[in-house]
């Protein structure tokens, strides 16, 4: 069923303000893991002492394809000797990782399917020809471990079964053996159902379970689209009903779902962990890849230029576990905190401000979207998200020179040496179509048939407006294209410099608490609404220098503080009367503000 596929980091390759955004991450904590975090640096996986389960393959998921995209060699070298030493280690029956045998039965068998993810992205990436005999033997030794009853899938594992169909996708397309087949059904049924737990995320509760674990949810939304073809069975769009269900009882402004660390309803100062950030990304990728459906593209985007920017510092040194919608301060709860399995200092933006699954897992994000940006088909190519790239391929040399989302012209530069169809999809909120200076109807998409030995550009741009969004509680989020704004709060920064359980907090990769310095109270007052477009900084999300600010008429409210809380707006405002004049306030992307509020009143 597949609509498309993806280009490799060999083919693909990132210009423009997504260049720069790979290079602030290779120059931050993700590009220094291995050299600054225990987890990572002295990690079992490499013959050390450390955690040796998903801390270095979550690393490795997002440092492999940003080492390959830079073209840095030092990246490149560094990737490769984690994979060399994951390869040196694996046994004669195939298992690779790092426990011992009589271990393997309580040994979550998570780790083997993230891992065979990993192996499949540097295979995709380097083209190393060790890799797909090492996978072979990896998944080979996992069926005969499932399938004999020697192991059974439980914890995390069980949760995230659909996670190994990246990996048995890739098998199938090279050996097609029966055994792939049986290790995918043995998978789904010993797998989590999640259609039956739809009822469970209606009401969200203080408790913990894998059911309502908020990584898992933006996982799973793609099992479908990975496992329908190897088991066998037609696609239904389960995806959509999930999704939907997950939106109307835990949705946010920017795409994502509250989930602090499970499922936390509609309220605005619940927070959101990072990791389903990336995790629902890469669904969204997937999904629309396999099915088509641009609803999966447009998510996509609301998520990765709101949501992903918004909870990791300009610097990418830091970051948040748990990101909220209103969120006026990030200081430390000094008594219960606010999210409901989830820790006083998870929205401190730091080194390992939760768990540090989020610290080795939200390196993906940013290396995967780009790599979406282009897809294929046959004879076909597909400019998915307009982001700034490069694509060579036998077919062409396609290069998309644009400062899109920031601004919404788009120029495609195309040197064809065979012939191909360009399909470019147009966003869902796309207005006043024009290709080439030409008014066009409005469509999901734009074809154009590129002939061999042709040279041609294609200018396409379009127009978004400003409006207001209705949210619970009677709030309002105001949305521009893919953006959605926000009041953006001043703070001073608080550095905490430390050591806790072996793991040094030091500067640039310290733990941050934000303290407001100005108002936060306010309501939108009028339905007008001035537009700045500015210049792109070297920072394209900059807190400082913001790309893109909104001018709206706005008044102060009395919104008061959530109960038992001093630094946790109410849920909703205690008055909605206004208090004093109107003020002209410049609202900037939600990804630019780290304290902001989101959804405010129209009075």
């Amino acid at each position: 069923m597949d609509h498309w596929s993806f280009f490799t980091s060999k083919e693909l390759k990132p210009q423009g303000w997504l260049r720069r955004q790979l290079q602030i991450q290779a120059n931050g904590l993700s590009g220094n893991l291995d050299k600054i975090w225990r987890d990572v640096r002295d990690s079992a996986w490499i013959g050390k002492d450390a955690e040796g389960w998903e801390r270095v393959p979550y690393w490795l998921d997002g440092f492999v394809p940003l080492a390959y995209l830079l073209e840095d060699e030092d990246l490149i070298c560094r990737a490769k000797k984690y994979i060399d030493a994951i390869i040196a280690h694996q046994q004669p029956s195939g298992w690779i990782c790092p426990c011992k045998e009589e271990e393997i039965p309580t040994y979550d068998t998570w780790a083997v399917q993230l891992l065979s993810k990993v192996l499949t992205v540097y295979y995709e990436c380097s083209g190393d020809e060790r890799i797909p005999d090492v996978l072979y033997r990896v998944l080979k030794n996992y069926h005969d471990l499932l399938s004999t009853g020697r192991i059974k899938l439980f914890g995390w594992g069980q949760a995230r079964w659909f996670e190994t169909f990246v990996a048995l996708r890739f098998l199938q397309k090279r050996c097609d053996e029966p055994w792939i087949r049986e290790l995918a059904v043995i998978l789904k049924q010993q797998g989590a159902d999640y259609e039956r737990f739809m009822p469970m995320w209606r009401a969200p509760q203080y408790c913990w379970r894998q059911e309502t674990h908020i990584v898992n949810l933006c996982m799973m939304l793609k099992y479908e689209a990975l496992s329908h073809e190897l088991l066998g069975e037609e696609y239904r769009d389960i995806a959509t009903a999930l999704a939907d269900t997950l939106t109307a009882y835990n949705g946010t402004p920017v795409g994502i779902f509250t989930g602090d660390e499970c499922l936390s309803g509609l309220s605005p100062i619940q927070g959101t962990e990072l990791c389903s950030v990336a995790e629902l990304m890469y669904s969204c990728e997937w999904l629309y890849a396999v099915t088509g459906d641009p609803a999966w593209a447009d998510r996509l985007e609301k998520v990765a230029f709101n949501a992903l920017p918004a909870t990791i510092s300009d610097d990418m040194w830091t970051h948040q576990y748990d990101q909220m919608s209103n969120q006026i301060a990030c200081e430390k709860f000094p008594g219960r905190p606010i999210f409901r399995t989830n820790s006083v200092e998870s929205h401190l933006f730091g080194l390992e401000p939760g768990y540090g699954c989020c610290t080795a897992n939200f390196n993906q994000a940013w290396p995967k979207f780009a790599l979406s940006a282009f897809l294929k088909g046959d004879g076909e190519i597909v400019s998915a998200v307009p982001v700034p790239s490069s694509l060579h391929t036998k077919e062409a040399d396609v290069t998309l020179v644009t400062d899109y989302p920031f601004k919404k012209d788009l120029t495609y530069k195309i040197v064809s040496r065979k012939d191909f169809r360009l399909t470019v999809r147009i966003p869902g909120y796309a207005r006043d179509l024009t290709v080439n200076g030409e008014k066009t109807v409005r469509q999901d998409s734009l074809s154009f048939d590129c002939k061999a030995g042709e040279e041609k550009t294609v200018r396409i741009s379009f127009s978004a407006r400003p409006e207001l969004v209705c949210r619970p509680h009677d709030l309002k989020s105001l949305a521009y294209g893919p953006f959605i704004f926000s009041l953006q709060i001043p703070y001073t920064a608080k550095k905490l410099e430390f050591e806790r359980n072996g793991v040094e907090r030091k500067f640039p990769y310290c733990d941050y608490e934000l303290t407001p310095t100005g108002d936060w109270n306010y309501a939108f007052d009028e339905l007008r609404f001035d537009v700045e477009e500015k210049e792109v900084d070297d920072i394209p999300f900059s807190s400082i220098r913001p790309p893109v600010v909104i001018r709206a008429s706005m008044r102060k409210i009395a919104w008061g503080l959530e109960e038992g809380y001093g630094a946790v707006c109410a849920k909703v405002p205690q008055s909605r009367v206004p208090l004093g004049e109107r003020e002209t306030i410049s609202l900037v992307p939600y990804g630019c503000a780290k304290l902001r509020m989101t959804e405010m009143p129209l009075i």
